[in-house]
């Protein structure tokens, strides 16, 4: 028999073909982020990101109940406050807006999981992901520590199961591990951005999130797209201080970065398709030039091949929605 006759026979029958395929995406891979805005009575559309929102604390309950129900296991918070100023005072408070959102989720989904994101770029008036310098023109690395462990702190103590900083401060998870175990939540892991690039795919999370730089890049503490070793490098320090899960984000732009990671580390890896990914099959399908579900099945297809455990998606409800 020829190699190729046999091959054309796997695939002639679809349920075989399901059998023998080499990779698969189920709900249980799937984490849902949402933007939480402060004050009541809130259901924004974001422009940027046609059918997504950002929510009040009291208007999470129908999106909750729609990612219970499709058996998504995790959702991913990010804050966006009234006030802002340059230390990012609001993202520790104990009634903050995510501290609010972690209560109100926790009471109405108690399985479900609720990760938080640990950064200062939607809380300081500048919108740099750190505590500036006396000159007000770059980030103090060591000083940003600090706040970093008390936002983490203040989340775990509201009912977050998991902590996931995302500024890319240099030591940042080893000084939240030890915050975290001091205070006695040594059971709560950590999802680190391990390998967070300095992307142009951000855009539209920082519009709904409010969070461009007021000046500059962050370009000084995200990493250089042109760099894959740095990622191993910065992937392996964040495991050494303690980091229990590992992320890539953006994804598709780094599948190379995710298929290295995964053949490294036995640590299980998250990928994160960010905003721009969303934003471009969005656009291109509202226009009619690509079949929307079918590119969002084959793109999260691709980040499960290239080695993602799991993956955080603005698709998330629609994925769940198919593949049942």
């Amino acid at each position: 028999m020829f190699p190729e006759q046999r091959t054309r026979r796997l695939r002639i029958k679809p349920a075989l073909r399901r059998m023998v395929r080499e990779t698969g995406v189920s709900v249980h891979d799937l984490i849902y982020p949402l933007f939480i805005k402060e004050g009541e009575s809130i259901k924004e559309p974001i422009d940027a990101m046609p059918g997504q929102f950002r929510y009040s604390p009291d208007r999470l309950s129908s999106v909750i109940s729609e990612v219970v129900s499709r058996e998504i296991p995790a959702v991913l918070l990010f804050g966006i406050p009234r006030k802002k100023d340059k230390f990012g005072t609001e993202a520790h408070k104990k009634d903050g807006v995510v501290q609010q959102a972690v209560h109100r989720i926790k009471d109405a989904a108690p399985d479900l999981l609720v990760i938080t994101d640990v950064c200062l770029c939607e809380y300081t008036s500048h919108g740099h992901c750190g505590i500036l310098d006396r000159d007000g023109g770059a980030v103090e690395n060591d000083e940003t520590l600090d706040v970093l462990a008390k936002v983490a702190l203040s989340h775990a103590k509201a009912g977050a199961d998991i902590i996931a900083p995302s500024d890319m401060m240099d030591g940042r998870v080893g000084i939240i591990r030890e915050a975290l175990d001091e205070s006695g939540f040594e059971y709560t892991p950590i999802m680190s951005y391990s390998a967070k690039y300095a992307s142009s795919f951000y855009g539209p999370f920082r519009e709904a999130a409010g969070s461009a730089p007021s000046f500059g890049d962050r370009k000084g503490y995200q990493m250089d797209p042109a760099n894959v070793r740095e990622a191993m490098r910065e992937i392996r320090l964040d495991v050494e201080e303690g980091a229990d899960i590992i992320m890539v984000k953006p994804a598709m732009p780094y599948l190379d970065v995710i298929r290295l990671a995964a053949d490294e580390f036995d640590e299980p890896l998250c990928a994160y398709q960010v905003s721009g990914e969303y934003a471009m099959i969005k656009a291109a399908s509202a226009k009619g030039w690509l079949p929307e579900d079918a590119c969002i099945m084959e793109s999260v297809l691709s980040i499960k091949r290239a080695g993602a455990d799991m993956l955080i998606t603005y698709f998330a409800c629609r994925v769940a929605e198919l593949l049942s």
